[in-house]
């Protein structure tokens, strides 16, 4: 006696024409790709041969810090004043640890540090990158002269001080995840939509039905 009972058709999943393969980039030394991203952003992905991420993260990065180094200085105080190494009582400047994942260009601030810690007048005769004074010198009790107290730098840069400390962190904070893209890679997902993995799972249960 033939089925009466109701056939139930399932429509035909289309397939890919292509199956997915992976995509395999040339990471190199993983390990010092991300060594050469943390001495100059791009740099790492310029060793593995990823020239255009190269291009885009030093532009993008180092115009983001740049900006910053700009707008916190000035020809009177000194440039880059928003970019320096101090953890002294009363001036403890954990920004940088966020501005030094940007590599070589914060390396005059530390070696402004360097010189400062031990008592010596600022480098290349200029406050470019200096950690500034705790309090004024008494030979200049009015701090009318380089490098000048956090307090002058403030009131003299006004706003442009603490934006320029905004934009030279964020680019530290950008390069990190462009050290990590260079040790580890992009994240390649897999083809195929959600809506295609339903339709093919509904049809199955439906034919075993």
């Amino acid at each position: 006696m033939p089925d009466s009972s109701p056939q139930t058709s399932t429509p035909p999943v289309k397939k890919d024409e292509q199956a997915f393969e992976p995509v395999e980039i040339p990471l190199r030394d993983p390990w010092l790709a991300a060594f050469l991203a943390l001495l100059l952003p791009g740099l790492g992905h310029y060793y593995q041969g990823r020239l255009k991420k190269a291009v885009l993260y030093f532009v993008t990065i180092m115009t983001i810090f740049c900006t910053g180094v700009y707008l916190a200085g000035s020809s009177e105080v000194g440039w880059g004043r928003c970019v320096y190494v101090s953890f002294r009582m009363g001036d403890q400047r954990l920004h940088f640890l966020c501005q030094m994942w940007v590599g070589l260009p914060v390396l005059p601030a530390v070696l402004q540090y360097l010189h400062d810690s031990s008592g010596h007048q600022p480098l290349w005769g200029s406050s470019f990158m200096a950690p500034p004074l705790i309090s004024a010198e008494p030979r200049d009790p009015q701090d009318l002269a380089p490098p000048f107290t956090v307090h002058t730098l403030n009131k003299r840069l006004h706003r442009y001080f603490d934006l320029g400390t905004v934009y030279t962190m964020m680019a530290g904070l950008l390069n990190l995840l462009v050290i990590f893209d260079a040790f580890a890679g992009p994240v390649i997902f897999e083809s195929g939509s959600t809506s295609e993995e339903e339709a093919r799972r509904g049809g199955d249960e439906a034919a075993a039905a």
